[in-house]
């Protein structure tokens, strides 16, 4: 229970009707979760104005609505408190409600089209291991320490990652990795959220259907950028020619890693094979088990990140070079039988399938057929799945194009999308299978001995969305299985 004059304190009121020391239960941007006591924050989402439910809320008895238009006709007993941006606003208030558990505990966030769940992933196991309690927000789940919390969110919205970040705070956390969405900057999930320090990772075409333009996607990427306070840090991939347009308002101090410039944290490449990296980081060589150059700038950023934090670099490079992906990323199985090697990437975006087949295209002998499985989601940017289509042919000897999440699309007209960016030269290596389980199996009979297989698009995901139902479905797991029934 907070006063709700407290719980303003950092907002920017407009205007307040009713009393304002008056006790809050809880905060909710979602007129259903209203009850006696619980404060109602009205949102303009893309599909729902929560203006439309501030009578509800009323009736619900929420002590307070926070709202962009005050209603015509008020209730009694409901203190209306108006804002130029309820999203701004809620941050601020759920930050102040659990007392700004981001303030408690060093928190960093990194943002990027590609390497977010790797790097957070790979900065909650150094820490790990390096002795500290460390919290964990991520597409893929959220964590504290080991204990695992079921994430539905990229960025959580701003009361659950206010919640999230008290709970981590109260089991003794000193550090948390967080991976932040252009959406959520967009959205103020962050607002009133205070960072230690910064990750630009990449940045290229993707959530176009979002942002309406690439500009407006990098305008998104930049405010977390432009909102770290001085004393904090800003690591940016010097390599991505967009790196220095992210800082440059920024008041952090920034600092630059990078596998082709001398910067603040150079490595070289020296080998890339199935079994992992050869890097020189700083001076030391070292070992990893993740696979592919774009680890390798993963690996770097999270050095980085590690050095910036004080941590020993010789410890901290040591540690880097036992620790395995993301669920999802780069995750391979090899055959018993036939030797086949089969890889689930999450590669969704026409920058990360390529980053994948470059890679396979590295580590595979001239004697090795690389055949990809892969789709587009539906109801996401459409621009890339020609795009898509086309990079999967030019990387691979064959190619299924599939189903992904097809949401409340027509799986056949994301493929006809698709099937757009296949050149006529294309055409005779690659097959159109629109049930994703039997485009897999297709791939497993067509695959010979020692073949490779990739299966792109939905990594880590356990399920498939088709018009608003998620159905199990896990491509690791059908790769597996499939290979196994085969007998190869």
């Amino acid at each position: 229970m907070r006063l709700l004059q407290d719980i303003l304190k950092d907002v920017n009121v407009l205007e307040s009707h009713g009393p304002l020391a008056v006790q809050v239960a809880g905060i909710t941007f979602d007129s259903r979760q209203v009850q006696e006591g619980v404060l109602f924050v009205a949102m303009r989402g893309v599909q729902v104005d929560g203006h439309t439910y501030m009578g509800k809320a009323a009736e619900a008895n929420a002590v307070a609505i926070v709202c962009e238009e005050l209603p015509e006709e008020r209730s009694t007993g409901v203190t209306y408190i108006k804002v130029k941006n309820s999203g701004e606003a809620l941050g601020q208030m759920a930050a102040a409600f659990y007392g700004h558990p981001s303030r408690k505990l060093k928190l960093i966030g990194v943002t990027g089209t590609n390497g977010k769940t790797t790097s957070v992933t790979l900065l909650h196991k150094l820490f790990r291991e390096l002795g500290y309690h460390v919290g964990l927000i991520s597409t893929v789940q959220n964590q504290i320490d080991e204990e695992v919390i079921p994430a539905t969110h990229t960025t959580p919205d701003a009361v659950s990652l206010n919640a999230l970040l008290d709970k981590m705070v109260k089991a003794g956390c000193a550090y948390a990795f967080m991976e932040v969405s252009s959406h959520a900057m967009v959205q103020q999930r962050v607002a009133g959220i205070t960072f230690a320090g910064g990750v630009f990772t990449n940045i290229t075409h993707d959530h176009l259907d979002y942002h309406g333009t690439f500009d407006e996607y990098i305008k998104a990427k930049k405010s977390f950028f432009d909102m770290l306070p001085a004393g904090a840090f800003a690591l940016i991939n010097a390599d991505d020619k967009r790196g220095p347009v992210m800082v440059q308002n920024t008041k952090a101090e920034a600092k630059y890693f990078s596998l082709r410039k001398v910067t603040d944290f150079k490595a070289r490449l020296i080998d890339n094979t199935l079994q992992g990296l050869h890097l020189e980081i700083d001076g030391h060589e070292i070992w990893c088990k993740l696979i592919g150059a774009f680890n390798a700038y993963n690996l770097l950023g999270a050095y980085g990140v590690a050095v910036l934090l004080d941590e020993d670099p010789v410890e901290a490079l040591t540690i880097l070079s036992s620790l395995d992906t993301a669920a999802g990323r780069f995750d391979y199985i090899v055959s018993e039988t036939e030797q086949i090697t089969g890889i689930v990437d999450y590669a969704h975006t026409p920058d990360a399938l390529e980053n994948v087949l470059n890679t396979i295209q590295q580590i595979r002998t001239p004697l090795q057929t690389v055949i990809t499985v892969v789709g587009c989601g539906g109801n996401r940017d459409a621009t890339k799945r020609p795009v898509m289509a086309d990079i999967a042919c030019r990387l691979s000897d064959k190619v299924i194009l599939t189903s992904d999440n097809p949401r409340f699309e027509e799986p056949q007209a994301i493929l006809e999308d698709m099937q757009k960016g296949v050149k006529p030269l294309d055409f005779k290596k690659t097959l159109s299978v629109l049930d994703r389980r039997e485009a897999i199996r297709t791939a497993c009979m067509l695959a010979g001995k020692e073949d490779i297989i990739l299966v792109a698009g939905k990594g880590h995901e356990t399920y498939q969305e088709i018009k608003g139902v998620k159905y199990p479905f896990d491509d690791k797991q059908v790769l597996q299985e499939t290979l196994q029934q085969l007998g190869k």
